[in-house]
């Protein structure tokens, strides 16, 4: 929403991440395409819902190998599919990810992953009902793939997932 306000705001932590600066939102304002924000997280409240919070030394080390176990066993699955981590390969090793991360710490998760895919997947639902007919591209991370999917099948809209 920052881009909206003020265009050469780059945001905080990288988001949105550069493809957004270098083909997004030049594509949008070139082709006069209404760019609308999904993405949620605040954060004033972020960091105190940190999945690790409550360990710390050697536990919070171990878990933050773990973590970094998962993301590599992510990055492993690039060969699948046509367009990398766009696939049910990456999506079924996310949501083990995110399952473990409930498991070390649910009400983290359920801040962090939960809510914030709900509010996500909600303003692509408005975004489908204030454009009806209207073809829409929903750029998330990978790691959302998997939530987007299960949620906007439900809806009646035509969902080219995985890409091609």
């Amino acid at each position: 929403m920052r881009y909206l306000k003020d265009q050469n705001d780059r945001g905080y932590w990288g988001e949105p991440a550069s493809e957004f600066w270098d083909m997004v939102f030049p594509l949008c304002e070139e082709h006069n395409i209404p760019f609308v924000p999904i993405d949620w997280f605040e954060l004033d409240v972020w960091n105190a819902f940190d999945p690790f919070n409550g360990y710390s030394g050697v536990e919070r080390k171990e878990l933050e190998q773990r973590d970094d176990h998962w993301f590599a066993e992510q990055m492993e699955t690039y060969q699948f599919g046509e367009i990398p981590f766009n696939s049910k390969e990456f999506d079924r090793v996310t949501r083990q990810k995110y399952e473990w991360l409930h498991q070390v710490n649910a009400k983290a998760q359920n801040f962090r992953w939960v809510v914030r895919n709900q509010i996500m997947v909600q303003r692509v639902k408005n975004t489908i009902e204030a454009h009806p007919g209207k073809r829409i591209l929903c750029i998330v991370g990978a790691d959302h793939n998997y939530i987007f999917q299960e949620e906007l099948m439900l809806e009646p809209v035509e969902l080219l997932y995985p890409l091609r």
